[in-house]
């Protein structure tokens, strides 16, 4: 084999992870191979956010991951944290503010990250080969890793998988880093779509239909998790943040809740205007708190009729009560094709917390989404990638 096509590191994915992860090992001098399939790299981060790119989020801690082994991702998170990236932006004179709760968004284009981490890739002449459709991966028994692509054959000390989960096909997402894991006798954690669109069930769908493009004030939970942000009504069913954050902890058949009156007592409220304005109707009293065109859907969907508040009945006041705890359960999710991340991956059981290796198979190196750690939305996810690359790319 030339000597060129053997490095002491190759990195197969050129998305968030494996791009840090190639900054982090070419600092220690070494020299490193970035693989990927598509055309250029970045690819999911110029499209998150809008095309701005929710690069990190200042409130990123443990407990907003999902994972089955929950204490995993804390040594990552830790050795490179939120302010270390938040300083290589600065660095690079990014503009960038909060958007809500902690989640920091380029002020121009998500192009500026992917331009900051080439442009660090570019100072310790980091390789890239792009188009290469990866045919086997295997460990030789001089203990190199071997890589044969579509055009090529490399050889490396370490190998680092960086390809990502399922999620996002149309950006190329396959099951690559499941398949190398599995034919080297790793586990994977059933995977599913996550951060997700939930759909709804076709008689639910036809009224919600009706206010498709509204977005409404909430707090979703279950037995699992909580979430007070916005819900958008979608043709399919139900979207927005809130609906996206509760997704990730929703298995099929459950229930959600949705209390759509999160800062308000509704009781006291309607007392109040039982006194002041006993002849309001029902659909003036709760316009007061939706758009016009929601309080209809609201009133079909609770079988409630538009009649003076004073006439409401008992039952008709505990129906009114559920608005604060109305119960939902989805037909299923938008699935792969829309979820912003997969849950579930390569089981952390087998992986060094502190070092991303896999403690059976010296230079072999999980990271990013392909690992069984999902982040919340709003900037989770690519802090994980960030922290798990950075910390392979030290010690590949």
């Amino acid at each position: 084999m030339k000597s060129d096509n053997l490095f002491d590191v190759i990195i197969i994915g050129a998305g968030a992870a494996g791009l840090m992860a190639a900054i982090s090992a070419s600092e220690r001098n070494k020299k490193v191979l970035v693989l990927d399939h598509a055309k250029r790299p970045g690819k999911k981060i110029l499209i998150s956010g809008g095309g701005r790119c929710n690069f990190t989020n200042y409130y990123i801690e443990p407990s907003k991951y999902i994972s089955s082994n929950p204490h995993f991702c804390k040594s990552a998170l830790n050795q490179y944290t939120q302010w270390d990236f938040i300083s290589l932006v600065e660095k690079y004179d990014i503009a960038y503010h909060e958007k809500t709760l902690g989640q920091l968004f380029c002020d121009q284009s998500a192009k500026d990250i992917v331009s900051m981490l080439l442009s660090e890739c570019e100072k310790n002449q980091v390789s890239f080969r792009y188009q290469q459709e990866i045919d086997e991966v295997k460990k030789d028994e001089k203990g190199y890793f071997f890589i044969k692509s579509n055009d090529s054959e490399y050889k490396a000390h370490s190998l680092i998988i960086a390809s990502g989960g399922l999620s996002m096909p149309r950006l190329g997402a396959t099951p690559f880093a499941y398949k190398v894991a599995e034919s080297f006798d790793l586990d994977i954690v059933p995977t599913k779509a996550a951060l997700v669109p939930l759909t709804l069930d076709p008689i639910l769908k036809d009224l919600t239909e009706k206010i498709s493009g509204i977005s409404h004030s909430v707090n979703v939970f279950n037995e699992k998790a909580e979430f007070s942000e916005d819900l958008l009504f979608t043709h399919r069913g139900l979207s927005g943040p809130a609906v996206l954050q509760i997704s990730s902890y929703w298995n099929q058949g459950e229930d959600i809740k949705i209390n759509l009156l999160p800062t308000v007592c509704l009781k006291s409220h309607f007392d109040e205007a039982l006194k002041s304005r006993p002849n309001c109707m029902l659909k003036t009293f709760l316009n007061f708190y939706f758009a016009k065109r929601l309080t209809e859907t609201l009133l079909v969907l609770f079988k409630l009729k538009n009649i003076p508040i004073k006439q409401l009945s008992s039952k008709d006041l505990k129906i009114l009560s559920q608005l604060q705890e109305w119960a939902v359960k989805p037909a299923g999710s938008e699935g792969y094709r829309t979820a912003e991340v997969t849950l579930g991956g390569v089981n952390t059981d087998a992986i060094s917390s502190k070092t991303m290796e896999v403690k059976s198979i010296p230079g072999l190196f999980f990271i990013g989404e392909a690992l069984d750690v999902t982040g919340w939305l709003g900037g989770y996810n690519f802090q994980w990638a960030w922290s798990s690359g950075w910390v392979a790319g030290k010690n590949a």
